[in-house]
């Protein structure tokens, strides 16, 4: 088992979208006067080599992302970094390993923001299967309109998605834990690899290591905050169980420390 860690866009936001943090993102009176605290919001895919086939888990940021994201608001909250030499998108890293979306058996989206599922209809292939949490797929029809907060219908609409049941295993080695609160279905990733050990991707369930504690940390964007608590608590008991690696969602300091792909893999 092999897995890849793929850069797919590098976002911008205010970071009270992510952290609730007292002296951080919460000023009290006597900073008041202070900018906002704006920083990298970086987004991620991750490809599993497995026995049974290729899985990758959520697609990152589109490459049209301003014009796609201009009747919702989110181009002007969201910017995506596009400096020549920066971090690709999800179809240049796949081209870095020498793949395409066909090579691809099963596409996983921890849940279908505009952040995570926006690349999702490159997959709509006939070949590859995409899963998503059963919560998830129920809540997006009630979105009465082209967009509900972040999720923008038109990223996923028509896609036949089949439907997962609270936590289940994938294929033996990988497994998706249901973490929602972020949204009605949001999903994290568990990874348990011979050499490397176990990884938990978090994806939105937790933002950032300032996030995750204890005690947890809330953010701006979350649908459920007791309901968000509970995941977080949920896979600390994991993490702890497992002595597994956790990796947030959109975590900048974090991401220094990763094996990017194509220089770099875990096993």
């Amino acid at each position: 088992m092999k897995l890849h860690f793929l850069s797919t866009g590098i976002m911008e936001c205010d970071h009270t979208w992510l952290l609730l943090q007292a002296g951080n993102t919460i000023k009290d009176r006597h900073h008041k006067h202070e900018p906002a605290a704006w920083g990298e919001c970086p987004t991620h895919a991750i490809l599993i080599e497995t026995e049974e086939g290729k899985i990758l888990w959520d697609t990152g940021v589109p490459r049209d992302w301003e014009s796609r994201w201009a009747p919702t608001g989110f181009h002007d909250f969201f910017p995506v970094q596009e400096e020549p030499s920066g971090p690709g998108f999800l179809d240049s890293a796949l081209a870095d390993l020498e793949l395409t979306p066909d090579d691809i058996d099963i596409l996983v989206l921890s849940h279908l923001h505009f952040d995570h599922a926006a690349n999702a209809k490159m997959f709509d292939n006939g070949k590859t299967r995409i899963l998503v949490q059963a919560d998830e797929i129920e809540g997006v029809k009630t979105i009465d309109g082209p967009f509900k907060g972040a999720h923008l219908v038109s990223d996923f609409d028509g896609l036949n998605m089949e439907a997962v049941h609270g936590d289940e295993e994938i294929v033996p080695g990988v497994s998706v834990i249901f973490t929602p609160g972020h949204t009605w279905g949001t999903m994290s990733l568990r990874v348990d690899l011979p050499n490397d050990g176990t990884k938990i991707f978090t994806s939105d369930a937790v933002y950032m290591g300032a996030s995750w504690g204890p005690p947890p940390i809330g953010a701006g964007i979350v649908w459920d905050s007791v309901g968000w608590l509970e995941s977080v608590e949920k896979l600390r008991r994991i993490a702890e169980e497992t002595g597994a690696e956790v990796i947030f969602g959109h975590d900048a300091e974090q991401r220094k420390s990763m094996k990017i792909a194509p220089n770099g893999h875990y096993s």
